[in-house]
């Protein structure tokens, strides 16, 4: 499973302030969806599945041990829609190879709000994107845990 850092969250912030037409950001989001790198059937298992997203997203998780820095966590997934792909490649630049500590002081609501998100996609889509957010908190606090 190699990290999906292709792109750097300052990089879609960047891009995003550049497109003003919200059909242009929407397949700006898809875009980013189709690099992400394919997620590995053996990955596509329940326990990677995120509940209280509206279409199917799997997201595993590796724990790179990291000494005194803490752990490092490098994210794949996938999702069966274009639109929630291109979300979790916004996610993984945020958080994909980063350490548990700063995973757990980002913002990634005020990301998305910032993004102009929040406004433009369903409620629904707004839900899952948290649900997301939540799955990976979760791990970030739990490699933490097992750190200590």
């Amino acid at each position: 499973m190699t990290p999906d850092t292709v792109t750097t969250l300052d990089e879609i912030v960047d891009n995003f302030s550049l497109l003003e037409d919200w059909d242009d950001r929407y397949r700006y989001v898809i875009e980013l969806g189709r690099a992400l790198s394919p997620l590995a059937a053996r990955d596509r298992t329940e326990a990677n599945k995120v509940q209280g997203c509206a279409s199917q997203v799997w997201l595993a998780t590796i724990v790179h041990p990291n000494g005194q820095g803490g752990p490092v966590l490098t994210f794949s997934g996938d999702s069966d829609a274009h639109i929630v792909r291109g979300l979790i490649a916004i996610l993984f630049a945020m958080f994909s190879g980063k350490q548990a500590r700063a995973i757990l002081s980002t913002d990634a609501i005020a990301v998305f709000e910032r993004l102009g998100l929040r406004e433009h996609l369903t409620p629904q889509r707004s839900n899952g994107f948290r649900s997301m957010v939540e799955r990976i908190r979760a791990d970030a606090q739990a490699a933490l845990a097992t750190a200590a």
